[in-house]
């Protein structure tokens, strides 16, 4: 009976011994971020709230939000979830980053309509517009406060309009870029599936 139990309790160590370690908790600050006023800083804050695991303190005055997750995975939904919300950002993680998942390329356009940006005020709306005329060759723009579509029009590179937004601290995509994203992940899957 003894010896049974030694066993068991040596069979139990070697199947502890041999388990993955749990992941550690990650902590990812993310600055540069536009946070002009209590809504903005809200909304960072709520776009965490179906991510389970998850969550992010925003620092006004600084531009800044501290996400904490229980896994790297858990911090990477939480990153889209922000940048979902319309924020933007640098990340200090080697690994984890807001990706550009605009849709848009680089190449002249003439009109572009993005949507998803965070524009819940007045401050928002001046330092959205302001991005936008920094890029050559715009002659318009249709951001107004508390409206999350824009039209940019002009003679302009497309990728320069994202790429000035999200150095301004804002998050968009082009209409219609989240579903061709999720075609393509339906199509590769399909494909996926096929070859078994």
């Amino acid at each position: 009976m003894i010896h049974r139990i030694v066993l068991t309790l040596a069979g139990a160590a070697a199947v502890l011994m041999t388990a993955p370690p749990a992941e550690a908790e990650v902590t990812v600050t993310i600055s540069k971020m536009h946070l002009c006023c209590g809504a903005c800083v809200k909304g960072v804050e709520g776009a965490l709230e179906k991510v389970e695991g998850a969550s992010v303190k925003a620092d006004q005055k600084n531009g800044t939000a501290v996400l904490t997750a229980e896994d790297a995975k858990t911090a990477r939904r939480a990153l889209g979830a922000i940048a979902r919300a319309g924020f933007h950002g640098d990340t200090d993680h080697a690994k984890l980053k807001i990706k550009d998942n605009s849709g848009v390329k680089q190449g002249t356009t003439q009109r572009l309509e993005l949507v998803g940006i965070h524009n819940c005020c007045g401050g928002c709306n001046k330092a959205i517009k302001a991005a936008i005329a920094s890029v050559d060759g715009v002659q318009a723009d249709t951001a107004k406060a508390k409206r999350r579509t824009l039209v940019v029009e002009g003679e302009f590179d497309g990728l320069a309009v994202v790429q000035a937004l999200n150095k301004a601290g804002f998050h968009v995509r082009a209409k219609g870029a989240a579903q061709e994203a999720a075609a393509k992940r339906k199509q590769k899957s399909d494909g996926d599936n096929a070859d078994q």
